[in-house]
């Protein structure tokens, strides 16, 4: 089968939705534009039970299906937006300066809708549907706050399904892959506690811009000389901060950045060298520097059985040729994999011909894929608990 009828019926009104959400995005745990719409429409459409305020503006909705089935699937979008001025100069460009999605959340919101819209409608389905609309995956723990929060245990699941947009695509395509799919994340913030002076007098100071700098290259041989070269693990300095006038040596520099992972073990390597290069850099200027480095995002790890029938779902929407289980093991990480890691799941990428990366200023979501995501993740909650169960 093709995209579901009644969604392809709809796509307009999906299209309003998406276009809605794109023009007034908000940072994580902020979302209240994007919550609002969401309890709106899961209300209007009838759903039995709609939850909202949990991690802040987390909406959850109970959709129970027409048979008396007591099995519980969960699928979950993300909302947030990221700090970025867009650039795309599109006519439902954000209204909001610094703020866009560049991930391409509001589609996946669209998504989940379209399928829900369609579900409550039909209502064919034998068991329940849990619908999670999450805040803050962009690095601020919105799905561990959601579970922190008792997600799981107010709304059990018996497995779960995400799904992402993917650019420089194909239209009508969509990949997974079994096991090990996106890398864990670690963040660091370090800090250099110097000594200021005027800079016409530096050998009063203990520079905090020299010593942060050296520490930058120093952190850039943690993975190639202490890392199994077979291993993936990738470490980047993304901020340094230091200095206020022409004239003063700093007396601090910040440094931030991230470290991405597959091996639980090569995490804990590159943490202990990155603490003992900031104490010996620390002894040898006299100084001390502080460091925090925390986990943010556990290795997202889809479940085989669970992608078999993901890929199922989507084959009947795109058809068997168009979907397939070699999508690539990718160093971006994603915080569904604090879900999947407590209840069994999959997480697929549905792909479209957008040609600019994510998480650019110019990104843009092709919105033909809407009905796509919409139908996918109808079809998985049709397929895993079918009307036509038989009672074991």
């Amino acid at each position: 089968m093709p995209v579901i009828k009644f969604i392809e019926d709809n796509a307009d009104q999906m299209r309003a939705v998406f276009e809605d959400l794109h023009a007034n995005p908000q940072l994580g745990f902020e979302e209240t534009h994007a919550s609002g719409v969401v309890e709106r429409h899961l209300r209007d459409w009838g759903f039995d039970e709609v939850h909202t305020g949990i991690a802040a503006t987390g909406v959850v909705g109970i959709l129970r299906g027409k048979g008396k089935g007591n099995r519980r699937i969960g699928l979950r979008a993300d909302m947030d937006a990221l700090p970025i001025q867009e650039v795309t100069g599109l006519g439902y460009a954000s209204k909001n300066p610094d703020r866009m999605h560049a991930c391409g959340h509001d589609g996946h919101t669209t998504m989940l809708l379209g399928a829900a819209q369609y579900l409550a409608q039909s209502r064919d389905f034998d068991g329940t549907a849990v619908f999670i609309f999450q805040p803050a995956e962009e690095g601020l723990g919105g799905a561990r706050r959601m579970i922190a929060e008792g997600l799981f245990e107010r709304f059990p699941v018996d497995e779960i399904y995400g799904m992402h947009n993917q650019p420089f695509g194909t239209l009508g395509q969509a990949r997974i892959r079994k096991g090990a799919m996106m890398a864990g994340a670690s963040f660091f913030d370090i800090k250099v506690n110097g000594r200021g002076s005027h800079a016409a007098q530096p050998n009063q100071s203990r520079d905090a811009l020299v010593i942060g700098t050296q520490l930058v290259g120093l952190l850039q041989t943690v993975v190639s000389r202490n890392v199994d070269p077979v291993k993936a693990c990738v470490l980047s300095c993304t901020q340094f901060h230091t200095g206020s006038a022409y004239n003063v040596v700093p007396q601090t520099a910040t440094i931030a950045g991230t470290v991405r992972y597959f091996d639980p073990e090569v995490m804990d390597l590159v943490a202990t060298r990155m603490r003992e290069l900031c104490a010996g850099l620390a002894t040898a200027h006299g100084i001390t520097i502080d460091v925090d480095i925390r986990n943010v995002f556990d290795v997202l790890v889809n479940e085989p059985e669970l992608s078999d029938a993901y890929l199922e779902a989507a084959a009947d929407v795109l058809g068997e040729t168009n979907v397939s289980d070699d999508g690539p093991q990718v160093m971006g990480s994603e915080d569904f994999a604090d879900m999947s890691a407590r209840v069994p799941g999959a997480y697929i990428n549905v792909m479209h011909g957008g040609q600019a990366a994510l998480h650019n200023p110019a990104f843009v979501l092709d919105p033909a894929v809407l009905p796509i995501g919409a139908s996918v993740y109808a079809r998985i909650i049709e397929r895993r608990m079918p009307l036509t169960r038989k009672a074991a």
